[in-house]
């Protein structure tokens, strides 16, 4: 385990300028953010985590309200926000998307202006129906920014995409933190395996893998990106991967033979997801709010995946790895005996848990960067009690 960074050379090394160009935005995208951006955003995640396992507070937002609205299950990501939140001094509201007036037909920026009126941040998951989570994010965006603005409202609302349909953003932040620790002199040129991965559960949704080769593409990783035929990803992501990695001086490639990735791998994430064009076939089933159809959808997903049930990470793949000892990284929960081998995940059990920590880190970054613009002296008060 690497050694904890000091709180004080943790707030020092903070990016000011980048930050501040983050007061009132919603990071909706990894994407949106410029690589400079991206890496105070991950500064400020690894300052909050110092301050937090030195035991210093850091209530910058004292009593305010911070409501999540989650349309999918959800374990970590649940217990992140409300982590961030306590640490942050705000009171976590999480809201089960089926208990809203959405499904009786109130718009997301109806949702957005409700939630806004009362809320001082909001988060979202809505990452089941191709083309529509981050859509209803950022129309929940303008309808809280409307109401703000038509009622004089000063109050900073940020919106953070807790998972959509397209990005996982505080999942691959959390990620490229976890990337950032343990290998200190950054990921640049290491090779990463984003593969797809037997999953006899449910049809997973696109975004953390497409999050992930957005991502690591920009800052100089080798990434291949290895799934059955069948099962690629939006075409615009994979674009904008191609496009990062050639910029960045990495590579991007992307194989259906899941040993080629591994070969030779620094790093391996092996996640199932769900074929992209029984994926799209939900769009319209939903729509239609045929239940029987979106259920004939899924066991149709569940056997095709059983056709690929060799797509596994076991000891063999591992062994091909770099020395036979790549890093391995899952956004959990883990199918164990199906993505990955018992043995092989109980080795990595430790670094998974920490992996998925990052995330309460991140969002509180993402929090603290929208929402206030004086971050060095913040901290700096915090360090004095």
């Amino acid at each position: 385990m690497s050694r904890p960074t000091p709180p004080r050379a943790a707030a020092d090394a903070l990016d000011g300028p980048a930050l501040r160009g983050f007061l009132g935005r919603s990071l909706l995208l990894t994407r949106d953010a410029s690589v400079t951006e991206i890496e105070a955003l991950c500064g400020l995640a690894e300052a909050f985590e110092a301050f937090d396992r030195a035991r210093l507070p850091t209530p910058f937002f004292r009593d305010e309200l911070f409501y999540a609205l989650f349309f999918d299950q959800s374990t970590r990501t649940k217990s992140s926000w409300a982590g961030a939140a306590a640490r942050l001094g705000a009171h976590p509201n999480i809201v089960d998307g089926s208990t809203t007036q959405v499904s009786h037909g109130e718009t997301a920026s109806e949702t957005g202006a409700m939630l806004g009126m009362n809320a001082h941040a909001l988060g979202v998951r809505h990452d089941l129906i191709l083309g529509e989570g981050n859509r209803f994010m950022r129309d929940a965006r303008s309808g809280i920014e409307g109401y703000l603005r038509d009622t004089g409202d000063a109050r900073i609302v940020p919106v953070v995409n807790l998972q959509c349909d397209v990005d996982h953003p505080t999942q691959t932040l959390a990620d490229l933190c976890w990337l950032r620790e343990k290998f200190p002199g950054g990921p640049e040129g290491k090779t990463v395996a984003i593969s797809w991965a037997y999953s006899p559960s449910y049809a997973k949704p696109l975004s953390v893998p497409q999050g992930l080769i957005m991502l690591l593409a920009r800052f100089g990783m080798n990434v291949r990106l290895a799934h059955p035929d069948g099962y690629g990803l939006m075409d615009d992501c994979v674009m904008f991967a191609r496009g990062s990695a050639e910029a960045s001086g990495g590579s991007f490639t992307v194989t259906g033979r899941m040993a080629e990735a591994f070969d030779g791998a620094d790093v391996v994430y092996p996640k199932s997801w769900g074929p992209y064009d029984l994926m799209s076939q939900r769009v319209e089933a939903h729509k239609e709010k045929d239940g029987d159809r979106m259920k004939a959808i899924e066991r149709l997903a569940l056997e095709r995946n059983r056709e690929h049930a060799d797509w596994i990470c076991d000891e063999e793949r591992m062994g091909m790895t770099r020395g036979g000892r790549a890093l391995y990284m899952h956004c959990l929960p883990a199918d164990i005996g199906a993505e990955v081998a018992p043995e092989v995940f109980a080795r990595a059990r430790l670094d998974v848990a920490r992996e998925a920590n990052k995330k309460v880190y991140v969002i509180m970054a993402l929090l603290a960067a929208a929402k206030a613009g004086d971050l060095r002296k913040r901290f700096g008060d915090a360090l004095a009690g």
